[in-house]
């Protein structure tokens, strides 16, 4: 195993989530829960951080990005997604669980990809 140079944040959809998702017109094919929203999350990677503090900040800083990816995942038309996209907003809908340690178990390279841009 490997350390890595890089801290983790845990994207973890709260309850206004999956509101919007149930609220989405036509989405009655759709039956979730919370459990399932939180089962399968988005991870980041985040640079090194010594305090956890600073990764909130850091992620303070792409929420809107991150929020939109997340939508994104979802509904790709932008006028399905809630007008209030502001970072208190971004909290109360996401919990962000921040890891220090990362350990790549894989040892061959790691080959990055970009995402998508939304």
């Amino acid at each position: 195993m490997y350390f890595v140079d890089r801290s983790v944040a845990v994207i973890k959809p709260k309850a206004p989530f999956l509101t919007w998702l149930n609220a989405v017109p036509d989405n009655d094919m759709i039956d979730l829960s919370l459990d399932v929203l939180r089962a399968d999350c988005t991870v980041l990677l985040l640079p090194e951080f010594d305090e956890p503090e600073d990764a909130i900040t850091h992620i303070d800083e792409m929420y809107e990005q991150i929020f939109r990816m997340e939508l994104a995942s979802w509904y790709e038309d932008e006028a399905l997604w809630p007008k209030d996209m502001s970072l208190k907003t971004f909290w109360e809908w996401f919990d962000v669980e921040v890891h220090s340690t990362l350990l790549d178990t894989v040892d061959n390279e790691i080959i990055n990809s970009p995402a998508t841009p939304v």
